[in-house]
């Protein structure tokens, strides 16, 4: 009995953690007792030594002084700061009544802000929250489905886990032992074409049920020029100008810097144009409605300079935060104390930074940042003992001799991530699973920056799991579960059922597990965000090696060979 025990330490390790989560016991204290528990065990059957153990206070004293962990607290801090400041307010009412003309125009505006949102705060819970407040009465009101409605808004608000800077790849790229701004980088291109799935899902929408997704009526649209017209033209006009000059600022970026400090330029990663093209655009947009406004020139549009001012200060934020990050002028912790820094002072520019919102941002922040730290130390605790046992040899061996090799071992994480999604959230998915399927895809030879990122696409779908997705609970929170009495229009309109709310999930769910068999078969999707190694002639490599003064004979000086000749190298 006690030969098998010592055996099996490690399995039995595993569902004694799994036993402890299913009961509800708290995740940080459940990887804690678990470490302890069988590492006495281990101790006592002889598989551990006592002094293993003194290993612990080194690894907690790492934890705490592990400097890309402080980008969690920075992001944290700024986005609670954004979206206590009315920053998702306005965009939703703009970008809402840019789009409002246009058939399902409401949920391409959720899809949009969502996105934007989730590069600014990214947090779900403050996206969801937000946009379910703002935009279910406004689609309620006009008659959207109350299923499609309930899905773009979860669906759009978990952006936030995927689109830099998301908490979870911070925490993904600790856990991998890889940068935080690489990971940042190999998500950036799925991400966005996972919000393409979307506005593509939305559009299919409105050529097969049109009565599901109409356009605000002409009451609804407020913003409108003195002969009544909506102004999108300028808007449109605006947007070409300054796409144009983005564009061509990005291709050429690294030719510019090349000429200005001299040398060669570099090949330009996909991210990194797309960036700086970004940021161009914004600040040709900028600068004109600008001049506009100050001249009074009449050039553009109410909705041409309403949009322009709203869209410009989190772009502004966006490239202080990722463009940096991704140009390598700053490391994601020193970028994420920038975004902090910024996100206050647009707060301050909106007159709403103030003593309580303060102390509220500042008390989610410490809330999520210790939540955080007392998983890490306690799954700390449980890989230290998990591994003394054995363990990362026992998941090493069963995964790798899964049948289909990469592609095998790739589906199996990602349904069993897809399982665990059920019950735990994306913090305790990362610090459980990765440290078991971390190593294993590493002896598989498998690119960790795309593994993190198919794990991280994987792990979104955790807020939109029925009947547990943490996205569905914080909509259902906000959105009237019966009849209510519509403040605009006076009239009754029929809440949102739970059940209305898990199906709307349901697509969108689908189409999130679509962008992960995508991710397997196009690992390009990933890597092409980064330079290609310049390639080096082995042929023509030259070592020169002159007299290091080691003496005039021949056996003592390296720069001649053996008969006292000069070397052929």
């Amino acid at each position: 009995m006690m030969a098998w025990l010592a055996q099996n330490l490690a399995p039995l390790m595993f569902l004694g953690l799994v036993f402890f989560l299913l009961y509800g016991f708290p995740v940080a204290f459940a990887l804690g007792a678990c470490g302890l528990f069988f590492g006495l065990i281990g101790i006592e059957l002889g598989l551990l030594s006592p002094v293993f153990f003194q290993a612990l206070p080194l690894r907690i004293f790492g934890i705490i002084q592990n400097e890309t962990l402080l980008a969690v607290p920075f992001f944290t801090l700024m986005g609670l700061v954004l979206e206590r400041s009315g920053m998702a307010e306005d965009l939703l009412d703009t970008i809402g009544q840019l789009f409002g003309s246009v058939r399902g125009g409401l949920a391409f505006a959720v899809i949009f802000v969502g996105a934007l949102l989730a590069a600014t705060t990214g947090v779900v819970a403050a996206s969801v929250i937000s946009m379910g407040l703002i935009s279910l009465p406004i689609m309620l009101r006009y008659g959207y489905d109350r299923k499609l409605a309930s899905g773009v808004i979860a669906a759009s608000g978990t952006l936030a886990q995927i689109i830099p800077p998301s908490l979870v790849l911070i925490v993904l790229a600790d856990q991998l032992g890889k940068s935080v701004g690489d990971l940042y980088k190999g998500a950036f291109i799925p991400a966005f074409a996972l919000v393409g799935l979307y506005v593509l899902y939305v559009i299919g929408l409105t050529i097969l049920r049109p009565k599901d997704l109409p356009a605000l009526p002409p009451e609804a649209r407020t913003i409108r020029e003195n002969d009544g017209s909506s102004g999108t033209r300028s808007v449109a006009v605006l947007a070409a100008i300054a796409i144009t000059v983005g564009i061509v600022a990005g291709q050429h970026y690294n030719e510019m810097l090349a000429w200005l400090v001299g040398g060669e330029p570099k090949e330009q990663p996909v991210d990194e144009t797309v960036v700086v093209a970004t940021t161009f655009a914004a600040l040709i947009a900028f600068v004109i409605a600008l001049i506009n406004r100050a001249f009074r020139l009449g050039l553009l549009s109410r909705m041409a300079e309403r949009v322009t001012f709203v869209l410009i200060p989190p772009l502004a934020l966006i490239f202080l935060v990722l463009g940096t990050i991704f140009l390598g002028v700053a490391t994601p912790t020193e970028g994420g104390a920038m975004g902090a820094v910024g996100a206050m002072l647009l707060a301050w520019a909106r007159k709403r930074l103030d003593r309580a919102l303060l102390i509220q941002a500042l008390k989610g922040t410490t809330t999520l940042s210790s939540f955080v730290m007392f998983i890490l130390i306690g799954s700390t605790l449980f890989n230290l003992t998990f591994q003394g046992v054995g363990g990362s040899h026992w998941v090493q061996h069963l995964l790798t001799q899964l049948p289909g090799g990469q592609v095998g071992f790739l589906i199996f994480a990602a349904l069993f991530v897809f399982v665990l999604a059920f019950f735990l959230d994306y913090f305790e998915l990362a610090f459980i699973v990765i440290p078991l399927l971390g190593p294993a895809a590493s002896a598989l030879g498998i690119d960790l920056i795309w593994f993190g990122v198919l794990i991280a696409m994987v792990m979104q779908t955790s807020f939109m799991h029925p009947p547990f997705g943490f996205a569905l609970f914080f909509l259902r929170s906000v959105a009237p579960a019966g009849e209510y009495v519509d403040a605009v229009t006076g009239k009754k309109i029929r809440g949102v059922s739970t059940a209305e709310i898990y199906w709307g999930a349901i697509p969108f769910l689908v189409l999130q597990l679509v962008m992960v068999g995508l991710l397997i078969v196009f690992p390009s999707l990933v890597t092409m965000s980064f330079s290609k190694a310049e390639k080096i002639d082995l042929e023509k490599i030259e070592i020169p090696v002159g007299d290091q003064g080691w003496g005039a004979e021949g056996a003592a000086d390296p720069g001649r060979g053996a008969a006292g000749g000069e070397s052929s190298w």
